[in-house]
C-alpha cells in the first residue's frame, strides 16, 4: 500500500507545481490523481477543451448521495516582480510560518482536502466525501462552473460544500458577486497637434473610468440596504485594476484596453449593473463618432460569479460552524466557487485557513497554527463521517 503523507508533504509537493493562471495546472493534477489511485481512490477530469487545464473531483465513502463536498483551487497568482525573500515555489518554514505561493490562497486548504479525502476512504466513513479541485478561480472562477456540471453525471450530487478560502478557520455564509467586461475602445489615431480631428482612444476610455469613479461615489453615499451593509465596503463597487493603449505621446491613441469589473453585493442584480455600463458606453461611443463615424467601443464579458447568499439554517454553514465552534456572522467581499455551487443546488459556505489578507503578496504564507487548525478541522469531519 502507498504511504499516507501528511498533510505537510502534500502541501509541498501543491507548492512545487508553478500553477500561475496563465500557465497549465496539468503537472498538479497528474500528481494529485495517481496519489489518490495508489490509495484506490479513482478520480475523474473536466479538461479545459481550450487550453492545458483540467479539474479534478472524487468521491470516497458509500455511493450514494449526501456527501459533503471540499472545494479549492489550484491556480495560484503570478510572482513577477514581487521582492520574495524565499523560493515563491518551495515551502520555507520560517518564524512559525510557511512561505510560499499559494500556502494561504489556497493549496492549504487543498492539501488537508486531499489528506481528509485519503483518510476518510481509509476509516471506511458511512457518510460520503468528495473534493472538487478547480482552475482559473483567480481570473474570474471560470473553471468551477463546467466543472460542477461535469461532476453531476459522474458522482452522486453531494448536498454541503465547503469551499476553503481563506477565512481564519472562520463560518463565512455570504460573498459579493462579480461580473468583468472586457473594453476595447477603438478611436482614429492623428498627430497630437490636430487633436480636435482624432479621437483619442484613452481619453474616450477615461471617459468611462471616470464613470466608474462616480458610481463609487453615489454607492459609498447611499447605504440603504441592510445586507450590504454587512460587508466590507458595505457597497457595490466598480474597478479599473490594467489599462493600455496608444503607440506614441505625439499621437492621439488609436485603441485603448481595460477591464471594467464590478464587486456586486446580494440583493443588487448583476446584470442591471451591465446595462448600466452598456448605456454609459454608448453614450461615450456617440461622441466618439461624431467626430469620426468609424470609431466603436467593443465590450465582451469577461467573468461572471454570482453571489454567495446566506441561508436560513443551511446545513454547510451548520456543519462548518460545529465543528469550528464559529458562532458570529461573516461575510467577505472577494468571490468564489461557493456562490457557483449554491446556484447549482449545493448549500455553501467559505470555510478555510489562513488570512485573506496573504493572499497574492510577496512572501505570502499561512501560519503553522492555521494549518493545524485546519488539520483538526478535517479530521473532525472525517470522525463525523464515520459516526
Amino acid at each position: 500500500m502507498a504511504d499516507r503523507l501528511a498533510p505537510l508533504d502534500i502541501l509541498r509537493r501543491l507548492v512545487a507545481f508553478p500553477t500561475v493562471s496563465r500557465d497549465t495546472n496539468l503537472p498538479l493534477i497528474d500528481w494529485v490523481e495517481d496519489y489518490l489511485e495508489s490509495h484506490g481512490i479513482r478520480a475523474h477530469r473536466y479538461t479545459d477543451p481550450d487550453q492545458p487545464k483540467a479539474a479534478l473531483f472524487a468521491h470516497v465513502g458509500p455511493w450514494e448521495e449526501g456527501a459533503i463536498v471540499l472545494s479549492g483551487h489550484t491556480d495560484v497568482v503570478p510572482v513577477d516582480g514581487q521582492p520574495w525573500d524565499t523560493d515563491p515555489f518551495d515551502v520555507v518554514e520560517k518564524d512559525g510560518k510557511y512561505f510560499g505561493r499559494g500556502t494561504c490562497d489556497m493549496k492549504g486548504f487543498d492539501a488537508l482536502a486531499i489528506w481528509a479525502l485519503v483518510e476518510a476512504h481509509h476509516a471506511g466513513v458511512r457518510r460520503p466525501l468528495q473534493i472538487a479541485l478547480s482552475f482559473d478561480e483567480e481570473v474570474g472562477c471560470t473553471g468551477a462552473p463546467p466543472m460542477i456540471e461535469a461532476m453531476q453525471p459522474v458522482l452522486p450530487k453531494g448536498s454541503a460544500v465547503i469551499v476553503g478560502e481563506p477565512s481564519s478557520m472562520r463560518a463565512v455564509s455570504g460573498h459579493k458577486g462579480g461580473t468583468g467586461f472586457d473594453t476595447h475602445v477603438q478611436g482614429f489615431e492623428v498627430h497630437s497637434s490636430l487633436l480636435d480631428r482624432g479621437v483619442n482612444a484613452i481619453m474616450y476610455g477615461a471617459k468611462l473610468i471616470e464613470w466608474a469613479n462616480e458610481m463609487n461615489s453615489a454607492n459609498q453615499a447611499d447605504r440603504s440596504s441592510d445586507l450590504a451593509a454587512m460587508f466590507d465596503p458595505p457597497f457595490t463597487t466598480v474597478h479599473v485594476g490594467m489599462i493600455e493603449g496608444g503607440t506614441a505621446h505625439n499621437i492621439t491613441a488609436k485603441d485603448c484596453r481595460f477591464a471594467m469589473d464590478f464587486r456586486v453585493v446580494p440583493g443588487e442584480d448583476k446584470t442591471d449593473w451591465e446595462k448600466r455600463y452598456r448605456a454609459r458606453v454608448a453614450e461615450v461611443e456617440t461622441l466618439m463618432q461624431s467626430v469620426v463615424p468609424d470609431t466603436r467601443i467593443e465590450i465582451s464579458p469577461r467573468f461572471d460569479v454570482p453571489a454567495l447568499k446566506p441561508e436560513t439554517d443551511g446545513e454547510a454553514e451548520t456543519l462548518a460552524r460545529m465543528l469550528t465552534g464559529d458562532n458570529a456572522s461573516h461575510v467577505v467581499s472577494y468571490g468564489t466557487e461557493a456562490g457557483q455551487f449554491q446556484q447549482a443546488g449545493y448549500s455553501a459556505v467559505i470555510c478555510g485557513p489562513g488570512d485573506i489578507a496573504q493572499a497574492h503578496q510577496p512572501n505570502e504564507f499561512i501560519s503553522v497554527a492555521e494549518f493545524e487548525a485546519g488539520q483538526t478541522f478535517m479530521q473532525k469531519l472525517v470522525t463525523r463521517l464515520a459516526e
